[in-house]
């Protein structure tokens, strides 16, 4: 029998009636041992005092940060990355060293990098060459602390070019190819990958060994696991059979008083 899924809230999408600070508490009260963030901040090098504050915290609630973005811009105003975007390349490398000092700070080693959208001022060419680089540049970063970069396929934003498990593992091969860095892996988000079309059971088949980090949302819709028609329980298995053993992030949307109630608490 497979373990038991190590699910984590992703406290940038779920908890959101609750001011930010006060998220990772309510993750551990809701029975929960691990959070993840998207980029908590409004710039790329906040204050000491924010990331103190932050940090503080995740430590207070006792709960380990399993996953953190780096600046991924304006994500409300449709933002999904600086990685490839060359007018905030050099935002993206201020960035680094902050996000490391966070992941040494808190134990957090998985470190999601948005590719970022097309820009029409750049070829898709130029594009992807410095985001190859940037990727490498983040990864020499986190290898420091033992970390991993995370390259996600994502929906909703089509201007995003990674929509595929394949486009993702592409970039993440340019990045050894031709900079040697290898600490990279693959965010398998289920809700993005089917929504995108792509075949969820052939990229876990193809890219298993790829995947560093996961994580669900039910389609259509994007709420919790049960109120769409996606197989996550299946593929959540299919994942813990094939020998994953990380975190399985919650990244869903819902208006329900227990956002929680579909997971038994011993499951949490």
């Amino acid at each position: 029998m497979s373990p038991a899924p190590t699910y984590t809230v992703n406290c940038s999408i779920l908890l959101t009636d609750l001011p930010l600070l006060e998220r990772p508490a309510a993750a551990a009260a809701a029975g929960f041992r691990g959070v993840e963030f998207w980029w908590p901040f409004a710039s790329s090098t906040p204050a000491r005092d924010e990331v103190d504050a932050f940090v503080g915290a995740i430590e207070a609630a006792g709960v380990q940060l399993t996953g953190l973005n780096f600046d991924a811009g304006n994500m409300p105003g449709g933002d999904r990355g600086l990685v490839s975007w060359p007018a905030r390349s050099a935002d993206l490398r201020a960035n680094l060293d902050v996000v490391t000092a966070i992941g040494e700070r808190t134990g957090c080693r998985a470190f999601n990098a948005l590719y970022g959208n097309r820009q029409e001022d750049a070829t898709p060419e130029e594009q992807d060459a410095l985001g190859a680089e940037n990727l490498a540049l983040a990864a020499r970063a986190v290898a420091r602390i033992g970390g991993t970069v995370l390259v996600e396929p994502v929906s909703g934003a089509p201007a995003y070019p990674l929509k595929t498990a394949a486009d993702a593992v592409r970039v993440i091969d340019r990045v050894a190819a031709d900079h040697g860095e290898t600490n990279l892996g693959l965010l398998l988000d289920v809700y993005h990958l089917a929504v995108n079309g792509d075949d969820v059971d052939q990229a876990l088949s193809t890219y298993r060994d790829r995947v560093a980090h996961v994580q669900v949302a039910d389609a259509p819709g994007r709420g919790e696991p049960g109120t769409g028609d996606l197989p996550i329980d299946r593929w959540t298995k299919d994942l813990r059979a094939g020998g994953y053993d990380g975190w399985i992030g919650l990244e869903y949307k819902t208006d329900a008083a227990d956002p929680f109630a579909w997971l038994p608490a011993s499951e949490r």
